[in-house]
């Protein structure tokens, strides 16, 4: 089992509602071709998207999976997206499905929304406004060796359940992709990654078609190859980025599947390895 410091990390609770689908005030977006759309996007309650399904199988764009979480109070909202991590246990306060159970599978920035899973019946209960409480552990996460290799957004448990080892003194992991950093596109240019995305541009077909980006899925572990995000989302070479899709596809320019930033290193001390069950669907066993 991987070694960590996960007995001095602090245990919290942040909350937020079950939020409403966003429109932006122009109702009509642009293609990177030049077309006009309106389909769903953001927030809600998403019936029949949750993690494991392709993140192009749906009409819409930016689609979140299963229910997007966010605080009204922008302060608190900052804090719920800083605090929750992927992994991390939600519970429903209130209303029909008082009680029940989900999981965090990732943050998107921008819009500043928790993505929370749960089966399709518990969602056929929620309203928008529910309450839901996370508990939130994995700030401050770190590997106990020394490493340059960085953890964020990532809950203890799922880390020790992603299974990494150590191998010749670097940490080998199962991805479902490779992703290369030159198609990286919006989330670029924060100086941390302790919230939010960034995210896939699938514009080139013949690097899309290279790495097989077209079976991309809602919970997929992916390596972004010469990525650090270390301090912030930069390119450089021999760098090893390790995220999980966290939203679906978009045809907006320097848009797409989002990648929430779990483990990065600067020196290239992550050797991804390809497995396509490296969704946190099978690893967590929520469907």
């Amino acid at each position: 089992m991987i070694q960590t410091n996960r007995d001095r990390l602090v245990e919290t609770t942040v909350q937020g509602d079950a939020t409403a689908p966003v429109f932006l005030p122009g109702l009509y977006e642009v293609t990177g071709e030049g077309v006009p759309f309106i389909v769903p996007s953001v927030g809600g309650i998403t019936l029949n998207v949750r993690v494991g399904d392709g993140v192009s199988d749906f009409v819409g764009d930016h689609l979140e999976p299963a229910v997007s979480l966010a605080h009204r109070d922008e302060k608190v909202n900052r804090a719920l997206n800083i605090l929750a991590c992927v992994g991390n246990e939600a519970t429903v306060l209130g209303g029909e499905a008082k009680g029940e159970r989900g999981t965090v599978t990732g943050k998107h920035g921008g819009i500043e929304h928790v993505m929370i899973d749960f089966p399709r019946s518990v969602m056929k209960k929620l309203a928008i406004g529910d309450t839901i409480l996370v508990r939130a552990i994995g700030l401050g996460l770190e590997l106990a060796v020394e490493s340059d290799i960085k953890v964020f957004n990532c809950a203890p448990d799922f880390l020790e359940k992603m299974a990494p080892r150590w191998n010749d003194g670097k940490l080998e992991i199962a991805v479902a992709k490779l992703v290369p950093a030159a198609i990286m596109g919006s989330g670029l240019g924060r100086s941390t990654v302790v919230r939010g995305d960034y995210d896939i541009q699938m514009f080139d077909e013949a690097i899309v078609e290279q790495y097989g980006l077209r079976d991309l899925r809602f919970g997929d572990l992916v390596a972004i190859v010469n990525a650090d995000n270390s301090f912030g989302r930069v390119y450089r070479g021999g760098a090893m980025t390790i995220g999980i899709v966290a939203h679906g596809a978009s045809a907006l320019a320097g848009h797409g599947p989002g990648v929430t930033t779990l483990l990065t290193s600067r020196s290239g001390a992550i050797v991804p390895h390809i497995d396509p069950k490296a969704n946190i669907a099978t690893i967590l066993n929520l469907r």
